[in-house]
């Protein structure tokens, strides 16, 4: 049985109390899923998300950079309905900082939780995707083009890639798609933090504008419910990369 066919259904989105995670949360509740919303210390905002979502959602807190805690997470998440259909790997941090000038500390704490993470994710959701499913890694336009002071962003996201191009390989066989999208810069709490990058990248999108939340999480949805689809890097920044 397709996963996508399936009744009760759930879907995993780590980081799910920002401004993507909560869009992507909000468009699979309501196209029927049962949510997990990982957090890590945001417990007021993802709690609050859940109370909205009612039976059908849940708050769960972990640390995606350690391993154990991303297995007690997917369990927890997988006693939602018996297993796991889809799984957004969207938790990330930053700490912008020239090269020269980046701590060691923050180099490893951002390469934990964004590379780190997105392994630990992965690997802990495998053995729970019982019919299939989809694995959707949020990347950056960072990691592709790389960017003056985000030399550890850039680089963690970069990886993702390689990461996501491989699972694709290795779990075909059990039909778990795994992709991978730009999302671009959004005007969220995380994006807002950074006026100037922000504004930035306002003006070098050939558009003129920023990436929608929303839309992102349309996209996001519409690549899970694909049963075609595996490999694959999207963009929704307008900003040219190539």
């Amino acid at each position: 049985m397709n996963a996508m066919d399936m009744t009760n259904r759930t879907a995993l989105i780590t980081g799910a109390a920002g401004g993507l995670g909560r869009a992507v949360a909000d468009q699979f509740y309501k196209n029927g899923y049962f949510v997990a919303l990982n957090y890590f210390s945001s417990a007021r905002a993802a709690e609050d998300i859940a109370v909205c979502m009612g039976d059908r959602a849940s708050a769960i807190q972990a640390d995606v950079s350690i391993y154990a805690d991303a297995v007690r997470m997917v369990e927890t998440a997988a006693k939602l309905t018996g297993s796991i259909n889809v799984v957004v790997a969207n938790a990330a941090v930053t700490a912008d900082a020239l090269l020269i000038k980046q701590k060691e500390q923050a180099w490893d704490r951002i390469m934990d939780v964004n590379l780190k993470g997105g392994f630990n994710t992965v690997k802990a959701c495998v053995p729970y995707m019982n019919y299939g499913g989809s694995i959707i890694i949020i990347s950056s336009y960072s990691g592709l083009k790389g960017k003056a002071g985000q030399a550890a962003y850039s680089a963690s996201k970069a990886a993702l890639a390689g990461l996501m191009k491989t699972a694709a390989i290795e779990l075909a066989d059990q039909n778990i798609r795994v992709n991978m999208l730009l999302p671009g810069y959004m005007d969220t709490p995380m994006g807002r933090r950074n006026e100037t990058a922000m504004d930035a990248a306002r003006s070098e999108s050939i558009l003129g504008r920023l990436s929608c939340p929303k839309e992102a999480a349309e996209l996001i949805y519409l690549i899970a419910s694909s049963s075609s689809i595996t490999g694959q890097i999207f963009c929704l920044d307008s900003r040219i990369i190539w």
